[in-house]
């Protein structure tokens, strides 16, 4: 996979891309970076999260690496941003 654009953030650990990821014959929009997991939105800093990521990714290019899975139409994989793993700016989270 390649760069891609992110549309939307759904959550702390959940946003869409655009073009549309496509891995063992299945494509998409929704991803789901690997190597932290962030608090649900509706608890206890959720919002906080969102908009961390928000602030960092949102209409900016991310590369979609090793894939690992699609969980409930998530594509699961390694995130990079600006050459950094995504995961490595939320060491709140790992």
């Amino acid at each position: 996979m390649s760069n891609f654009t992110v549309t939307r953030i759904v959550d702390g650990d959940t946003f869409d891309v655009t073009p549309q990821w496509k891995w063992n014959g299945q494509t998409g929009s929704r991803v789901r970076p690997t190597g932290y997991n962030a608090p649900e939105m509706g608890t206890y800093g959720g919002q906080a999260a969102k908009d961390k990521l928000s602030n960092l990714i949102l209409g900016k290019k991310v590369d979609l690496r090793t894939a690992h899975k699609i969980d409930r139409g998530r594509l699961v994989c390694d995130v990079y941003f600006k050459g950094k793993y995504l995961a490595d700016y939320f060491p709140e989270y790992q």
